[in-house]
């Protein structure tokens, strides 16, 4: 056996094939609908912790919410969500509060919040400040937040 005969066996040995990766893509699909939402959060939530530091669903933009960390398609900062947590606020009661919020957007809000807890806590305590001294014509677009009722 040649170099590149030994060469393309070695590759095809290391390589995976298309039915090592569809065939578990295809089992989590088929298990996906029996699962609950809060399961199906969970789920997310590992994945999200796999990725690292990448947060799908999270958005960074300087002209909303003064760049903090938001979900995406919303204007709904992170750290009020997880103020909201820490306060009690169920997972079910900010879903029915916030339409446009999906369980999945929640795991990332937790996920994110974990790993970046000191920057969430400076969040809530400098819009806690913010809020306190706030104009009456609500001059931040995130500083008047409150739970809908």
């Amino acid at each position: 056996m040649g170099n590149s005969e030994r060469r393309v066996k070695l590759n095809c040995e290391l390589c995976l094939t298309n039915k090592d990766i569809v065939e578990p893509i295809q089992e989590v699909q088929r298990l996906l609908p029996s699962l609950s939402r809060g399961e199906k959060a969970q789920v997310l939530k590992w994945v999200v912790q796999e990725l690292g530091d990448d947060f799908p669903g999270i958005d960074f933009d300087p002209r909303i919410c003064g760049g903090d960390p938001c979900i995406a398609r919303t204007r709904i900062p992170v750290w009020l969500l997880e103020r909201y947590r820490r306060l009690g606020v169920t997972e079910r009661d900010l879903l029915d509060s916030y339409p446009s919020l999906r369980a999945e957007d929640l795991a990332n809000a937790w996920a994110y919040a974990g790993i970046h807890s000191a920057d969430i806590e400076d969040q809530i305590r400098a819009n806690d400040i913010e809020q306190s001294t706030a104009h009456s014509d609500g001059w931040r677009d995130c500083a008047n937040w409150g739970l809908p009722t």
